[in-house]
């Protein structure tokens, strides 16, 4: 809601990416309080909002799903998103809604995000489709673990962080957003570009959420980043090698260990014209014997393979699970939250705009989705790998 901070989008170097037109803006955020989000700013810009999707909604031949990229942090990605979620739930009922969410870390400088992510999550459970949460600590830590030192432009710059040192803000984001948008790019390739086994976001959905509330994944690529310095032939990836690295815990953009949890679900998407079905197939049964499958669904594997490869990398895979270990960032999020609440800090703010049993509410919806989640966790098998 922040105008200057879209202002310094419309006139940077992405420019050309955007629509004025299409841009809504208020004065000023929205105190990072949930409340002020989703009941001050929602009701005042909701009927503008949805004015501007239907223009958008109404060019398409065959609208296949809403991507709502936002923090839960703050006060305008957690409460104004959840508002536009809901309205999309109410006027687009047969259209996916997918939401890709910055989880707020335990360093986070909002002091009030337990109770803005907490909030949010509820409108996600209730009215979201398929939720593929990103955490800017894995994010850091990806990144850290390839020894990410200067890519393609000097803009795109991590410094790695002395110990108990975060990661400096400003343009050292960069690399992180990268990564985000290349699992953006990755989703919806197989809707933009041909392929031997195309796989459209309602087949993914279908697959991948057995149970309308259980529809959080974890989501993992190898290569995270490309780029020229990728194009090495000896630094290069092979497919076994891209099959390997997605599951391990390393590489999910979320903080857990798929491995050491159960498989409700699983769709790996490779990109690339170098490898056929059967190669594809031939890795996934060797997955399997790593992979602890949920009883009731052992064969739960779905297999999308786009010709075009990504821009600076012949070939990528992305792998999306629908896995328990999910609950880890929820159960953070819930500790975090009774921290907060106990001492009852800032809840004035909230009781100016909203029913503080709105709190209680949320708690309960978080609880009740970290259980049917472990309501789906085996025995935990030990197993030793080579």
């Amino acid at each position: 809601m922040e105008e200057g901070v879209v202002n310094q989008l419309l006139k940077g170097p992405l420019s050309n990416l955007f629509k004025s037109r299409q841009c809504i803006t208020g004065i000023s955020g929205s105190g990072n309080n949930w409340a002020h989000g989703h009941d001050v700013y929602g009701p005042q810009y909701g009927e503008a909002i949805l004015e501007k999707i239907q223009s958008e909604a109404e060019k398409c031949e065959s609208l296949q799903s809403f991507n709502i990229l936002h923090s839960l942090g703050g006060g305008t990605g957690s409460g104004l998103g959840s508002y536009i979620m809901e309205a999309l739930h109410d006027n687009y009922s047969g259209v996916l809604r997918i939401s890709v969410p910055v989880f707020p870390s335990k360093d986070d400088d909002v002091v009030t995000s337990p109770y803005n992510s907490m909030l949010a999550v509820k409108s996600l459970v209730d009215h979201a489709d398929c939720v593929l949460p990103i955490e800017n600590e894995a994010l850091c830590e990806i990144l850290d673990k390839m020894e990410v030192r200067k890519l393609r432009s000097p803009t795109l710059y991590v410094p790695k962080p002395s110990k108990g040192k975060k990661h400096p803000s400003g343009k050292g984001f960069d690399a992180m957003n990268e990564i985000v948008a290349n699992l953006l790019l990755h989703l919806t390739s197989s809707v933009r570009f041909d392929g031997s086994l195309n796989v459209d976001l309602n087949e993914l959905t279908t697959n991948l959420v057995p149970f309308p509330k259980l529809h959080f994944l974890m989501s993992s690529m190898s290569p995270a980043l490309h780029g020229p310095s990728h194009e090495n032939a000896a630094q290069l990836p092979t497919v076994n090698q891209l099959f390997t690295d997605v599951i391990l815990h390393k590489n999910q953009l979320v903080k857990g260990n798929p491995l050491a949890c159960t498989y409700l679900a699983s769709a790996f998407l490779f990109r690339g014209s170098q490898s056929n079905v059967s190669d594809l197939s031939a890795n996934i049964c060797h997955l399997r014997q790593r992979m602890k499958m949920v009883h009731w669904n052992p064969e739960g594997f779905k297999i999308g393979h786009c010709f075009r490869p990504p821009l600076h990398a012949p070939q990528a895979l992305l792998c999306l699970a629908n896995n328990t270990c999910i609950r880890n960032p929820f159960k953070r999020m819930k500790k975090r939250f009774e921290k907060l609440f106990k001492k009852r800090v800032y809840v004035h703010h909230y009781a100016e705009y909203m029913d503080l049993g709105t709190f209680a509410l949320a708690l309960d919806s978080l609880e009740d989705l970290i259980e049917h989640y472990g309501e789906h966790e085996g025995p935990l098998m030990l197993r030793q790998f080579a």
